[in-house]
């Protein structure tokens, strides 16, 4: 008899988050760090389902992805746990630590709280390759960005620097440049109600947004990224540590040359010989220039130490086995004594 788990998530329910079959849900492999805590946890006698399936109240063990509206009362506290992987950017929510003493532990990227012992360590975790493509006939255009197009009011915020390395592409060097995503098609205001409203309206259409570069949306990020020597790869916030999410590993994957900002730490987590760090130049221009006549020997060498990273115990904390195996493991000793 199963002991029974239930995910309280708000999105992808009726296990859909566990479902590897579902191309909708696992776009470039979404949803195998969550298959992989199924399978983890059915090798303890677990059961885990998104909580439409198994109730929170039914439930032995619940982890929330994320902070919920309703937090887990006292008597619950001891079988509640948190993932928190959105950053204060996009979920200030999250990061309430008087919110925290709700749960019995908390799983987290977040380096400054880490202490394994109520806060313990994991990433944005992933199915990793076993090889990357390194050949440069595969490679179409110099440089490439894949993002949604979002605003939001927060000093920490880096959607306003990709609109700029847009920009500059786009005036100086568009013969070099291309972007995908979704939403460049319609305006992005920072009041997300103001913009629902406005896209609906006639309005919408008399104010087209002009992106010369933009080539529309992906179905996968792994075949367009493939195609470009370079990505502007910009978190969604800077400066917080740890937060690293699977943009830099999509470019890893694909062969392609990231050039990052994001973490303050992000050499703590990854060799400065695998990225370009955008903190290392002073204007686009000279970015431009070095990646723009960067030689082929050197090229292949970011390649050469991307692959090397992807295989080392380093990379494995960034791994969907480590982000199943910790967070189980954990709990399971709670449940065990």
């Amino acid at each position: 008899m199963f002991n029974k788990v239930a995910l309280v998530i708000d999105f992808h329910l009726e296990n859909a988050i566990f479902d590897l079959g579902n191309k909708t849900v696992n776009r470039d492999d979404f949803a195998y760090s969550y298959f992989k805590l199924k399978d983890k946890f059915k090798s303890r006698g677990c059961d885990i389902a998104t909580y439409d399936i198994h109730s929170v109240i039914n439930s032995k063990i619940i982890i929330y992805n994320d902070m919920p509206k309703n937090l887990p009362d006292r008597v619950a506290i001891s079988k509640s746990y948190l993932i928190l992987l959105e950053s204060e950017v996009i979920r200030p929510d999250n990061w309430d630590v008087h919110k925290h003493k709700h749960f019995n532990k908390v799983f987290t990227w977040n380096d400054k709280l880490v202490d394994q012992n109520k806060y313990f360590k994991i990433n944005f975790s992933h199915l990793f390759p076993e090889s990357i493509c390194k050949s440069l006939s595969e490679k179409q255009k110099l440089c490439t960005l894949i993002s949604g197009n979002k605003k939001v009011s927060h000093p920490l915020e880096l959607y306003s620097e990709r609109e700029k390395a847009i920009r500059w592409f786009e005036k100086h060097h568009p013969d070099d440049f291309e972007f995908y995503g979704v939403g460049w098609d319609q305006y992005r205001l920072k009041n997300r109600y103001i913009t629902f409203l406005f896209n609906l309206s006639k309005l919408s259409v008399l104010f087209k947004p002009n992106w010369p570069s933009y080539r529309g949306q992906v179905k996968t990020k792994k075949n367009i990224l493939s195609k470009y020597n370079f990505a502007i790869c910009y978190e969604n916030a800077r400066d917080i540590s740890g937060y690293i999410t699977e943009k830099i590993f999509d470019c890893f994957f694909a062969g392609c040359v990231p050039i990052y900002l994001g973490a303050d730490n992000i050499t703590d987590h990854i060799p400065k010989t695998c990225f370009i760090d955008k903190r290392d130049f002073t204007s686009y221009e000279a970015l431009y220039d070095f990646i723009k006549n960067m030689p082929d020997t050197l090229y292949l060498e970011y390649l050469n130490e991307i692959e090397l990273y992807l295989k080392s115990p380093k990379a494995f904390t960034f791994s969907a086995d480590y982000f199943a195996e910790t967070i189980v493991n954990t709990i399971m000793q709670d449940i065990d004594g």
